[in-house]
């Protein structure tokens, strides 16, 4: 990714008169972005391994115990609270690089302005608990809601006093309230008995988080403003075709596994999407080609008239070959979890990769 010569200076200083991003934020930067591709590995274990289920609760692993009784659960119940541990680090490292960037961007103002809006929802969310216990509701989950809406408004408040690098600050915003809906999402996951499309959107956002830490990433060494294309228009507009060529795949590939034969549960036979798996590897495959194609042209053309985003068409174009390469091999060997895991790895690589792309399609303008 690009930026990565950053890590090894104490302190980069951006386009923005007066803001400097230190080390300590890029590095977390660069930590958010790994662990949103690793939860994607750890949640795709969970269903390749029929650990759906190993816990049977929500946020609770079981109605007695916060952790999993391996006695009882055996190796289910540790992978799926695994990715659930995999959940808190994840947060965790949102949180940070959001704190950082606030603080690079006002001070401590805008951090303590935060950190008092955290606590107030804190003290809502214990509060909606309590109520919601008592009247016999289901409490965690409200309990999950109400901090989710006191982040949403932190997240107004912290915006509408900040004039400085808005890009940034929405992302770490973005990111954070991403991975505490992911959070929400899992429980009801859980619930639904593994619903398979409650499934299927919650790898989705996993998908679009990763984009979302990659852009961070970019934009960290980016100037702020208006941008102009370097690129020709048609080069453009083919990119943006190869975007919803990518999200075609995506899609059909996450409709083909929710009707395949990973139920997600060793125990029980979850019903999946009632999909003819088959039929849908094959319209799966479709938009892969073309998809393998558009971005094919795309480097080519990109080398021959030499444009700035060259050299990540090349990372796109190994990405996707070897994507179609593991999608191949898994169709014709009866979808082993292994390859299919690497397959919805190499998805959210992908989908990075085009995000770094379409980002080298503009430049600032100049003053």
């Amino acid at each position: 990714m690009p930026g990565s010569t950053a890590l090894t200076a104490s302190v980069t200083p951006d386009a923005s008169p007066g803001l400097t991003f230190g080390r300590p934020l890029r590095v977390l930067a660069w930590l958010s972005f790994i662990a949103e591709i690793l939860i994607i590995g750890t949640g795709g274990a969970v269903r390749l391994t029929g650990s759906g289920l190993g816990c049977s609760e929500w946020p609770l692993c079981t109605p007695e115990s916060l952790v999993p009784i391996l006695e009882v659960q055996g190796i289910h119940g540790a992978i799926e609270f695994g990715n659930r541990t995999m959940t808190g680090v994840v947060g965790l490292l949102a949180l940070a690089v959001l704190m950082f960037t606030l603080h690079a961007l006002s001070g401590r103002r805008l951090v303590v302005r935060a950190v008092w809006f955290a606590l107030g929802g804190i003290v809502v969310a214990i509060g909606v608990y309590a109520a919601a216990s008592a009247l016999g509701l289901p409490a965690a989950a409200l309990m999950s809601t109400a901090l989710l809406l006191a982040v949403l408004i932190g997240a107004v408040d912290s915006l509408r006093q900040n004039a400085q690098r808005q890009d940034l600050a929405v992302l770490a915003w973005i990111v954070l309230i991403g991975v505490m809906a992911q959070a929400v999402v899992g429980g009801f996951a859980v619930i639904s008995d593994l619903n398979p499309f409650i499934v299927g959107f919650h790898y989705t956002v996993s998908l679009l988080l990763v984009c979302i830490t990659a852009l961070f990433l970019v934009r960290l060494d980016s100037a702020p403003g208006p941008r102009e294309l370097v690129v020709p228009a048609w080069f453009s507009a083919l990119s943006h075709a190869t975007g919803l060529a990518l999200a075609a795949t995506i899609v059909f590939g996450v409709l083909t596994t929710g009707s395949g034969p990973h139920s997600g549960d060793a125990d029980i036979n979850i019903q999946r999407t009632g999909f003819d798996a088959t039929w849908f590897a094959h319209v799966h495959s479709w938009p892969g080609y073309i998809l393998a194609a558009l971005v094919l042209v795309l480097a080519v053309s990109a080398w021959m008239l030499k444009l700035p985003p060259h050299r990540w068409t090349l990372v796109l174009v190994l990405a996707i070959l070897v994507q179609v390469v593991v999608g191949v091999i898994q169709a014709r060997t009866g979808l082993p979890p292994v390859f299919v895991g690497i397959h919805m790895i190499l998805a959210s690589l992908s989908a990075a990769a085009y995000t770094v792309l379409v980002t080298r399609l503009k430049r600032p303008v100049a003053a």
